[in-house]
């Protein structure tokens, strides 16, 4: 028979949802909420022993499910956020975080400057934001284009790393958007449909826990730490992830989804996953 054999990012994902639930142990301010994170816990593991088992009857088509199974399994890291949502907010971290946007979106005219040209560049930031969604399976079919498949678990490892960490942090910084709690404020003058999207977006789907750090902005970054990594022959793909990582870190401040303290948090977060890269890096030098 043969051995089930989780990958490395699936192990990742068993941590961290392993994390989430000693964490709701000693979540006070809802006891009962443990359950639903061991459940989850008990579910994933149970999902991922199982799909390893049938890779072992099917193997092409499981296989190349399995490439995508963290995409899947991350959206479910996220909504699993909202365990830990409070029911009150003191508004204290806010109140510090509202004053440097201010200065950089008013007093740096940063808002100003992006709104010179018309609806042109808000619509392009927008879309970065409402594109970040599909980032990982863009990077995953580029790998597969470039017959570099072999490197999605890597990829997903170095990506994993920068995302589930944001999302490890955010229930211990009780937060709410800018856009929510300062509202009118700094706001956007530029109204398109791609921002009336991204707030149909937010309204249904968003958790409603924290916004400290960005895991838009953490993942993006870790994305193209490791597109630089996995393509170091083309590093145009590195390149371009990461001036649209850029992109993105604007967009969220510009919108008013994020404060800027929370791009500066997230940008933080993926240095994690650039470490990472790193050491993978020298591990393969060290083996040639």
């Amino acid at each position: 028979m043969q051995r089930l054999k989780l990958r490395a990012s699936e192990w990742m994902l068993v941590g961290y949802f392993a994390y989430v639930a000693v964490l709701s142990v000693c979540w006070r301010s809802n006891p009962g909420l443990s359950g639903g994170a061991f459940g989850i816990l008990a579910a994933v593991g149970l999902m991922l022993l199982l799909v390893a088992q049938a890779e072992a009857y099917f193997q092409a088509a499981i296989s190349r499910f399995r490439d995508f199974l963290p995409l899947g399994l991350t959206l479910a890291a996220f909504e699993e956020m909202d365990l830990f949502a409070s029911r009150r907010f003191d508004g204290r971290l806010e109140q510090s975080w509202i004053r440097w946007d201010h200065v950089l979106l008013h007093e740096w005219h940063l808002r100003a400057a992006i709104e010179r040209l018309g609806s042109a560049v808000p619509i392009y930031l927008e879309l970065c934001y409402l594109l970040v969604y599909g980032l990982g399976t863009y990077c995953v079919i580029v790998l597969y284009l470039k017959h570099k498949r072999q490197e999605v678990d890597r990829f997903f490892l170095i990506c994993l790393t920068g995302t589930l960490v944001a999302y490890a942090l955010i229930p211990l910084f009780p937060s709410q958007p800018p856009r929510l709690l300062f509202p009118g404020m700094d706001d956007p003058t530029v109204t398109s449909w791609v921002r009336r999207f991204n707030l149909w977006i937010l309204k249904r789907a968003s958790i409603h826990v924290g916004v400290f750090p960005s895991a838009h902005v953490s993942s993006a970054f870790a994305a193209a730490w490791a597109m630089f990594l996995l393509l170091p022959r083309q590093k145009r793909f590195g390149w371009g992830v990461l001036a649209y990582a850029i992109s993105v870190s604007i967009a969220t401040i510009y919108g008013r989804y994020h404060y800027a303290a929370d791009v500066a948090a997230g940008f933080g977060v993926s240095l994690i996953a650039g470490a990472l890269c790193l050491w993978l890096r020298r591990g393969r030098e060290a083996v040639r």
